[in-house]
């Protein structure tokens, strides 16, 4: 028998850095400021709405669509923040999870040979997704400090061969929320190149500072050609339940359901009830919650710049991206991160492993995240002012 390697695209992968830097948080007793999970469960009445699910509704095979109450509560979630109106029956899907949601989409979407745009940084499933459904990534970048969106680059990216791009605002790690003018040009190229827009909008409750997340689909024209992805996991701090949910036209839905029927078929029942029920909550949770991540911010950032690092602006999501170069260090970000973890005993995660290639200037970066409780922080950055005083 010849020796066995699997499929090459995964064979050829390595474990993915974050949990590179989990397993080295564990030997060495770190403080994890790398993985953008909550260290604190999410509300207590949405975990009993679903515990109550649990023992008073059916646990077997719901619809493969999603139960119908979680159906109905992101149709009114999309009406009651963006004015989107949707159809609960024919263009809601929900999937395991954001992650499995992008490739529902991907792999029900993209054929052999399409062109893909992708916006570096990325999270880490885009790329994978894409060359598994037989996709050809065309990558553009945003870079730090400012991660100006590259407009002439951005439209030099669009050929007849284009069938998707993949835009994920607020952006994950570099904290990126798309302005109106940003999200205008993107949709004019989609229009006029025929392209379908696939929007990872997982942090679309996590943006600061008065700003207000504007979906791609909201912008004329754009309504039957873009797919939103959002995130219980991020909304509610309940990243556990991998609950995600997409909207998009019945069109483009059709062969996304037929993706997700055969990747995972359905979702756990009593969690999708759960989070209908956090869906319908009134709007002071949303409020609040947005505050309270703001909070987090503020407090994880005063401490990062009194450590001694260049503190780059954090518009949305959990992270904030920080220029190490001030402490003394001349290193690329990957070796920073071990000596931070090795030195003082904190996790981060270097910026570098968001792109592809050749290293383009973002090799002086790290992100922190800031989901945490802020004992934990605080803790973190004492740990760090003493191990870089010098």
């Amino acid at each position: 028998m010849t020796e066995f390697v699997g499929n090459p695209l995964f064979a050829s992968g390595g474990i993915t850095i974050f949990e590179v830097m989990n397993e080295l948080a564990q030997k060495y007793q770190a403080i994890n400021l790398g993985q953008g999970a909550p260290d604190t469960d999410g509300p207590a009445d949405i975990r009993e709405a679903a515990a109550k699910a649990t023992m008073e509704l059916s646990n077997q095979y719901p619809p493969l669509a999603g139960v119908p109450e979680l159906l109905q509560a992101v149709a009114d979630h999309n009406k009651r923040f963006y004015g989107i109106e949707v159809d609960p029956k024919k263009e809601v899907l929900v999937a395991v999870g954001a992650t499995e949601g992008l490739a529902d989409v991907i792999l029900g979407l993209v054929a052999p040979g399409d062109e893909v745009i992708l916006i570096e940084p990325l999270y880490d499933s885009y790329l994978p997704m894409v060359k598994l459904a037989g996709g050809i990534p065309k990558l553009v970048r945003v870079t730090p400090p400012h991660w100006e969106l590259p407009r002439e680059e951005l439209a030099a990216a669009f050929s007849e061969k284009t069938k998707l791009i993949l835009i994920n605002s607020p952006q994950n790690p570099c904290s990126k929320v798309y302005g109106d003018d940003e999200l205008q040009f993107i949709a004019d190229l989609c229009i006029k190149h025929d392209v379908i827009a696939l929007c990872d909008e997982v942090y679309e409750h996590i943006v600061f500072d008065g700003r207000k997340h504007k979906p791609l689909m909201t912008f004329p024209g754009m309504h039957e050609r873009t797919v939103r992805i959002g995130s219980a996991g991020k909304t509610f701090s309940l990243t556990g339940w991998k609950i995600g949910y997409i909207t998009a036209c019945a069109k483009l839905m059709e062969p996304i359901k037929k993706a997700h029927q055969f990747l995972v078929f359905t979702v756990p029942p009593a969690l999708q009830h759960g989070v209908a029920y956090g869906l319908n909550k009134d709007d002071e949770y949303f409020e609040t919650f947005t505050a309270e991540m703001q909070a987090k911010r503020d407090f994880l950032m005063k401490g990062l710049k009194e450590v001694g690092f260049d503190v780059l602006d954090s518009q949305g999501t959990y992270f904030i991206t920080c220029d190490f170069r001030p402490l003394g260090y001349d290193c690329d970000d990957v070796e920073f991160c071990q000596i931070m973890i090795k030195e003082a005993g904190v996790v981060a995660i270097p910026v570098s492993a968001f792109y592809q290639g050749e290293d383009g200037g973002v090799r002086h970066f790290v992100r922190f995240c800031f989901c945490k409780q802020e004992e934990k922080m605080a803790a973190a950055i004492e740990r760090m002012k003493k191990a870089f005083a010098k």
